[in-house]
């Protein structure tokens, strides 16, 4: 179960990276890479699945991290996957799928990957 629980930690990490990277990547231009959702997407499900492992496998003997800290990663996470959709349906009616997405679209998923980051540091 651990193995298992350490390759959905590095999935999760590999999620986070491509989300920050895909914002910092794209500031200078008007759009949003198309990677940044699926970055989201699988830095999401790969911490639900974290979580239920660890639960599941009982790797938080310990108590772990408190559930209200899940809760609010959770809530972060499922917001920039919605906002990364959107910026990808946004950026796809025009110019190959690589249009333009609102600034404060793309602004607000930088600032919320970087929230959940300082979320799971920190607290």
């Amino acid at each position: 179960m651990e193995f298992l629980y350490n390759v959905f930690t590095v999935l999760h990490f590999v999620g986070w990276a491509i989300v920050l990277g895909g914002y910092l990547a794209s500031l200078r231009s008007p759009g949003l890479y198309r990677g940044v959702f699926h970055g989201a997407a699988t830095a999401l499900v790969a911490g639900v699945l974290m979580v239920g492992i660890a639960e599941m496998g009982d790797l938080w003997a310990d108590g772990g991290p408190s559930m209200a800290k899940i809760g609010v990663k959770l809530s972060v996470a499922l917001v920039i996957a919605i906002l990364a959709f959107a910026a990808k349906r946004q950026g796809s009616k025009a110019d190959n799928g690589t249009g333009a997405v609102s600034p404060g679209l793309k602004h607000a998923i930088g600032a919320l990957t970087l929230v959940n980051i300082v979320v799971a540091v920190f607290w």
